[in-house]
């Protein structure tokens, strides 16, 4: 039986060693890639934030909570903002029925459910930051179940962010809750 022999001359044998070489670079970027992209491994980090101006009239938008709901409740258009975090940031001014005015800085991680309570709006144009600072699940049920209604109705698509910040304010100037056929 005739034995095979290769015979790998000098051009040859440097694209060998051009390919192994290859190989082992593609193969130590893959595990960077995968790594770069494995979200379920890196755990999640709030980003630091900045108290806005307290809200002016002219940049109230009225939204709607429900029938039994005893505030009326607006967002500052000028506050609300997306973060690197995925946190949806707005000043909410909450007015009831007795004349009692209400401003908070607040939060919705749509990817959890949560809200949180950042800091309280003064007369005076002032901050004071909250003592209840932890994220909190949103209650779905309830007289003023405004968190509830701005993440399902203007601020979160299942689990995600529903738009930008824009897109979100022309939902509630146009009073266009987000639905299955309007979800942009």
């Amino acid at each position: 039986m005739p034995s095979h022999h290769f015979h790998f001359g000098a051009p040859s044998r440097y694209a060998f060693a051009a390919v192994l070489a290859l190989l082992g670079f593609a193969s130590a970027h893959a595990a960077t890639f995968d790594e770069d992209f494995d979200d379920q491994e890196k755990p999640w980090e709030e980003i630091a934030v900045q108290l806005p101006a307290q809200p002016r009239p002219e940049n109230l938008l009225p939204f709607e909570t429900g029938p039994l709901s005893t505030y009326r409740f607006a967002i500052d258009a000028k506050s609300l903002s997306v973060g690197s975090d995925g946190v949806v940031r707005y000043t909410l001014v909450a007015n009831s029925s007795g004349g009692a005015t209400n401003v908070s800085y607040e939060g919705i991680r749509c990817a959890t459910y949560e809200r949180k309570l950042y800091a309280f709006g003064h007369p005076d144009g002032k901050w004071s930051r909250s003592r209840r600072d932890q994220w909190e699940r949103i209650a779905s049920a309830g007289p003023n179940a405004q968190h509830a209604a701005l993440f399902q109705d203007y601020f979160c698509e299942g689990k995600t962010v529903a738009g930008t910040p824009e897109r979100m304010i022309d939902r509630l100037r146009t009073k266009r809750p987000k639905t299955p056929l309007n979800s942009n």
